[in-house]
């Protein structure tokens, strides 16, 4: 087998063990120090979801791992880079209130009462406990994470390596100044050498308010753990932020980080809901994971059980995480919001948005495969005698 053949399998592999069960160890895997008794998820030294998350028997393992090594399309990754729009510092210095940009797969940069806040910011080359190996970048980040603004805060869901990078913290570490993270999370963030007293750890529904926006740690149906003896020891949690101010509009957001479908959605809408704009994951979904990642019909339902206005599909376009062609989370939302009458938004990488007045936006997906099926198209044209 070619030496390029190994390494995509392999890579593959690790893909396949990310997504689907114990992440690979790696020595900057610390584990949390804090002990959660107190919190109705913790359980028997574990969190737990409300609905039992159904164990991957080793069978099961291997058959997903299997499909990853001899039965991955070759469309989970497109044929040329997405397009992304290139941000500067002046562009973001310049950009309003309650602008947001999305970088990259879960990685939302968003501005809020003058200062600017990121979600779960993975700048790696890979989604993987070391960089030589593991799911790669389908794009390079809009701007490099060493010309990001100083930020007010970090916003983190949980801890696998696609939402959580060590060397990204440690670096937003040194000038960001707050990390807002689910129980557990919090104290793997110190363990690495982030100041505890930036650190802010939270159960479900529980929160803060910062600068006048109210941040709240939300349900979600996920699991935990960057190592092979971690699993669920940190806790998973979605994002709801409020900000209301005395004058100018208010807003409401809700960031889902990763999630399986449940009746959770209804409660947060019911207690926070109506939301402007809905950040929920679509991608990296498998039926041989149900519980861990919406299906496409189940976002847009999400959506309306959060009561949300805008709908912008996240968790997508950036890493390969999964066996369905890349382009495909987009393609079926798409289709499913004009069918069930849910305004969504698609924006490029790096592409801002007016989370007042998100706009509707052209199929972006479809550009990089599109380019590159004409270059084939004019080669061949031109090696015809």
């Amino acid at each position: 087998m070619p030496r390029a053949s190994r390494l995509r399998r392999i890579s593959l592999l690790t893909g396949a063990l990310i997504v689907t069960a114990c992440p690979l160890s790696a020595a900057k895997t610390n584990l949390p120090v804090a002990g959660y008794a107190a919190s109705p998820q913790f359980t028997d030294g574990r969190f737990r979801n409300p609905n039992p998350r159904p164990a991957t028997g080793l069978l099961k393992m291997l058959r997903i791992i299997g499909d990853a090594l001899w039965n991955k399309p070759a469309d989970t990754v497109p044929a040329a880079a997405p397009p992304v729009l290139a941000l500067t510092p002046e562009q973001l210095a310049q950009a309003p209130d309650h602008s947001l940009f999305r970088l990259g797969h879960s990685t939302m940069l968003i501005k809020l009462r003058g200062g600017w806040w990121i979600t779960d910011p993975v700048f790696a080359e890979r989604a993987s406990p070391v960089q030589w190996i593991g799911p790669k970048r389908f794009h390079a980040p809009p701007i490099a994470l060493a010309d990001l603004p100083p930020l007010r805060g970090v916003i983190l869901s949980h801890d696998h390596f696609d939402h959580l990078d060590y060397d990204t913290v440690l670096q937003l570490a040194k000038t960001a100044e707050v990390f807002l993270t689910p129980l557990g999370v919090g104290d793997r963030l110190i363990a690495w050498g982030v100041d505890a007293e930036k650190v802010r750890q939270f159960d479900w529904w529980e929160g803060a308010t910062i600068d006048g926006v109210r941040f709240v740690a939300t349900p979600a149906q996920h699991f935990s753990g960057r190592g092979l003896f971690d699993s669920d020891k940190t806790l998973w949690a979605s994002w709801t932020i409020i900000d209301e101010p005395q004058t100018g509009p208010s807003l409401r957001l809700f960031f889902s980080g990763d999630t399986g479908y449940f009746d959770g959605f209804a409660e947060i809408g019911r207690r926070f809901g109506p939301f402007d704009v809905t950040m929920l994951e679509t991608g990296a979904y498998d039926a041989n994971w149900p519980h861990v990642h919406m299906q496409p019909e189940q976002t847009v339902q999400a959506h309306i059980d959060l009561r949300g206005r805008w709908l912008l599909p996240i968790h997508n376009g950036t890493f390969d995480l999964a066996m369905h062609p890349w382009t495909e989370p987009f393609e079926r939302v798409s289709a499913l919001a004009t069918e069930r009458s849910v305004a969504l938004t698609t924006p490029r990488m790096g592409e801002r948005v007016d989370l007042h007045s998100p706009q509707a936006t052209t199929p972006w997906w479809r550009e990089a495969d599109v380019t590159e099926a004409a270059d084939v198209a004019a080669f061949k044209r031109a090696a015809v005698p």
